[in-house]
C-alpha cells in the first residue's frame, strides 16, 4: 500500500451503486435520464432501452415521461444489443443502457457483428466504468475502453462529471454512428461548469495552464486531476489539466501541441487498466510524432482488484487525489 494511504482510517464499508462524489461536493441528480428526456423531446425516434438496469443506469427518468418509448430486455444484454441494432435499422435512435462490464464482456460479440461493422445508429451508455464500485472484479469494468477502441467505426468517450455528461447525450444523440459512452449515473459531481466548459465531439481541452506539469485525463480522472492541480499550487507547482473526453477519435494535435511544450511532466491519468487506454493511445500519438516528453501513467494495474470501499481502493491502486499528488511530488524529484 502506498504512504500516502496507510495512515487513513480503513473503510470497510463497500457499494456496488457507489458514488464517486466527495463529501460536500457539489453534485447533479441523475444527469443522463434528464439529458435523455430533452433529446427525445427534440428527436421522437429516440427510444431507451436497457437489461434490467433502468433505475441504475437513471433510464428509469426517461421511462417515466416516455413510457412507448422505453423497452425493457429483461437481464438478457446480447439480445438487448441485438434489438438495439434492430431498432436502429428501422430508424430509430437507441440509447441501451447496462453496467459497463456486462456491456463489454458480455455482449461483446453483438456489439461487434451487429451494430459496429453495420455502422448503426445505437448509443451504449454504460454505468460503473473503471474503478467506480466496490463489488470486485465481476463489476469493475477495468478493460472497457481497451475493448471499444477496438472495434472499428466505434466512438468512445469518457465524460468527466454531470455537465459533460448532459452536453454527451445531446451530442451523441446528433452523432450518426455507433457510441459507447462510459455513464456517470445517480449524484454525479459537477465541476466542468466553473470552467466555462461545453463538450466537442473528438476535441481535448486544456480546463487550465500550468509551467511545471501537464495532466492529461479523462472522465473521473478530470476530476482527480483538477484536484490534484489545486493541492499541488499550494506546493509552488503549476499544474496544467487537459482533459480528453473523446477516447476514440483522438485528438491527436492538441495532445502533441501540449506535449510539445518543453520542461514539464507529462502525466496520463485514467480510471483504467494500464494496458489499452487512454495511456496507450497517447504513447503511440507520441511516438509516431516523435515527440518525447518525459512520461508517467496514473491507471489501474493489469490484475483482477480486490473488492472494498471506493475510497480505500482509490488509494490503493494510486488514483485518489492524495497518492496522485505524492507520486508527482517524486516523479519532480
Amino acid at each position: 500500500m502506498n504512504a500516502a494511504s496507510s495512515t487513513k482510517p480503513k473503510l470497510t464499508t463497500s457499494s456496488m451503486i457507489a458514488s464517486i462524489a466527495s463529501e460536500g461536493q457539489r453534485t447533479t441528480s441523475a444527469p443522463f435520464g434528464h439529458a435523455l428526456i430533452k433529446a427525445g423531446q427534440k428527436n421522437p425516434r429516440i427510444v431507451g432501452m436497457t437489461a434490467d438496469l433502468a433505475k441504475y443506469t437513471d433510464l428509469h427518468i426517461f421511462a417515466q415521461r416516455y413510457p412507448e418509448r422505453f423497452l425493457q430486455m429483461g437481464m438478457a444484454e446480447q439480445l438487448l444489443m441485438a434489438a438495439a441494432g434492430g431498432m436502429a435499422k428501422e430508424g430509430f435512435v437507441p440509447f441501451a443502457t447496462t453496467y459497463a462490464v456486462f456491456a463489454t464482456r458480455r455482449a461483446y460479440d453483438f456489439i461487434h457483428q451487429v451494430i459496429a461493422e453495420e455502422n448503426l445508429n445505437v448509443k451504449i451508455c454504460a454505468a460503473l466504468p473503471g474503478l467506480t464500485t466496490g463489488y470486485g472484479p465481476s463489476h469493475q469494468a477495468t478493460e472497457d475502453l481497451a475493448m471499444m477502441r477496438a472495434i472499428p467505426q466505434m466512438m468512445v468517450i469518457d465524460p468527466c462529471d454531470a455537465l459533460e455528461t448532459e452536453q454527451c447525450v445531446a451530442a451523441i444523440a446528433e452523432h450518426d454512428g455507433p457510441v459507447y459512452m462510459r455513464l456517470p449515473r445517480g449524484r454525479v459531481p459537477l465541476i466542468l461548469d466553473e470552467y466555462d466548459y461545453r463538450f466537442e465531439l473528438g476535441k481535448a481541452q486544456l480546463l487550465r495552464d500550468g509551467n511545471d506539469v501537464l495532466v492529461i485525463s479523462s472522465g473521473l480522472m478530470t476530476m482527480r486531476a483538477l484536484e490534484v492541480a489545486d493541492e499541488l499550487a499550494k506546493h509552488k507547482v503549476d499544474t496544467a489539466v487537459l482533459h480528453v473526453p473523446t477516447i476514440k477519435p483522438l485528438d491527436v494535435q492538441t495532445i502533441l501541441e501540449q506535449c510539445r511544450r518543453e520542461g514539464r511532466l507529462v502525466v496520463i491519468a485514467e480510471n483504467h487498466t494500464q494496458i489499452g487506454g487512454l495511456g496507450e493511445a497517447i504513447a503511440m500519438a507520441l511516438l509516431q510524432a516523435r515527440v518525447q516528453p518525459e512520461v508517467r501513467h496514473v491507471a489501474l494495474p493489469d490484475q483482477f482488484l480486490d473488492a472494498g470501499a471506493l475510497p480505500t481502493l482509490h488509494d490503493r491502486y494510486g488514483i485518489s487525489k492524495d497518492v496522485m499528488v505524492a507520486n508527482i511530488q517524486r516523479w519532480l524529484g
